[in-house]
């Protein structure tokens, strides 16, 4: 009797088949689970209300997206085995399972030791113990150890399927039509080269338009300046709870928040499945909203006016200029916080926060997209476009920026 196939209504790319009964098992774990209660975009949705969607979401897409390029590659005629097929899907489910609630907000104050990557590695090789050694080929792929590199590629490079789903998948929930990227085509022009990722030249313009969606992304999207003056808002409100809870204060939080807000943790905390990595699959989104929740009404001033600014979206004023901010301007700010709230100059420097921004959209030295011809020849998109974009996106740009409470 032929098994019912698994399959997921997905938004933005429609039916995906589950391939086998081992995938549905890595998509069933705790660990996988828990990407459900993580939003994808974390404050974004401040700015884009429809930006709901999930690390969960993604990591399915992203799934999705590498089980075909493997098809196309496999029609070109690269032998890929079901094992390794099943290594590269694996590892592509798996990449963001070290993420955290509002992931860079994390790194910035309570787990600001370790990389969500290493987290996300560590996890795996946990899983890897608990399915008896089932994982290690996927963890190979993870790592770059195995020995067809471009299945690394396809997991975490310049063109990994990883950036071409959260392009689409963020595009879509966001509504920022700009972001939008032909997956589809990218992934019929894949081919490999001395083991190294390529696209066919046919293909190029649409590679062109990968790398600048990618760029307008970043700007509308994941560094539009409300969204950064809420992540900056969530940064100050934990790392004030965490100077409260260190200096023995009782804080409402759940135990695992309560874990990372008392202590600092590091690398040694996490590894062989210290008791760290424990709090930490039990922390998501949900920890954190509902101390915010809480922490409204808290009497230290700091604690609860920048949680009420989170709850109810009274969200810090940002300037984005090209300078650093005034000296002369920051003293002015903490002298009128001083005698607003009545706080002392070091609590009220909670209320602002400055530092630069930097993007650089692509790097030839970091892992090139290769454009090959007919003639087997393979040149750097950057060489081979005719388009100046490819310069500007190649191009370091820095802003400065100043968020600070409303008067």
């Amino acid at each position: 009797m032929e098994k019912k196939r698994k399959i997921i209504n997905d938004p933005v790319f429609g039916f995906i088949n589950i391939p086998n009964d081992f995938i549905y098992k890595i998509i069933q774990h705790p660990f996988m689970q828990r990407l459900n209660r993580i939003r994808q975009l974390g404050l974004a949705a401040f700015v884009y209300p429809g930006a709901q969607h999930t690390r969960f979401h993604h990591s399915i897409g992203a799934m999705y997206l590498m089980d075909e390029a493997l098809k196309t590659l496999k029609e070109k005629g690269h032998l890929i085995s079901k094992e390794e097929s099943d290594a590269a899907l694996v590892a592509i489910l798996l990449h963001d399972i070290g993420h955290g609630p509002f992931s860079h907000v994390l790194e910035r104050t309570l787990v600001t030791n370790i990389h969500h990557e290493t987290i996300s590695l560590l996890l795996m090789k946990q899983m890897n113990v608990e399915w008896k050694g089932k994982l290690q080929t996927a963890i190979d792929v993870f790592t770059d150890a195995y020995s067809k590199s471009f299945l690394h590629q396809l997991v975490s490079g310049q063109l990994d399927v990883d950036r071409l789903d959260y392009l689409c998948r963020d595009s879509f929930f966001t509504g920022v039509v700009e972001g939008n990227t032909s997956s589809a085509r990218i992934i019929k022009m894949l081919d490999v080269k001395n083991d190294k990722l390529v696209v066919e030249s046919k293909g190029i313009y649409s590679i062109e338009n990968f790398l600048m969606s990618r760029r307008l992304m970043y700007w509308q999207v994941y560094l539009h300046k409300t969204a950064v003056a809420a992540e900056k808002m969530m940064i100050n409100t934990l790392r004030r709870a965490r100077e409260l809870s260190l200096k023995g204060e009782q804080l409402f939080a759940s135990p695992a928040l309560s874990y990372f807000l008392c202590k600092e943790s590091t690398l040694s905390d996490f590894e062989n499945n210290g008791e760290a990595l424990h709090h930490f699959v039990n922390l998501d989104d949900n920890d954190i909203w509902t101390a915010l929740k809480v922490w409204t009404s808290h009497p230290d001033t700091v604690l609860s006016v920048l949680s009420n600014g989170m709850v109810n979206r009274k969200l810090f004023k940002i300037e984005i200029t090209e300078n650093d901010v005034d000296e002369e301007r920051v003293s002015h700010l903490v002298d009128l916080y001083m005698t607003k709230f009545g706080v002392s100059a070091h609590e009220a420097s909670y209320f602002f926060s400055s530092d630069m921004m930097t993007t650089d959209m692509y790097r030839e030295e970091d892992d090139s997209i290769g454009i090959i011809y007919k003639n087997s020849e393979v040149k750097d998109i950057s060489k081979a476009s005719d388009m100046l974009n490819i310069e500007l996106l190649s191009k370091k740009i820095q802003k400065y920026y100043f968020a600070y409470l409303r008067d």
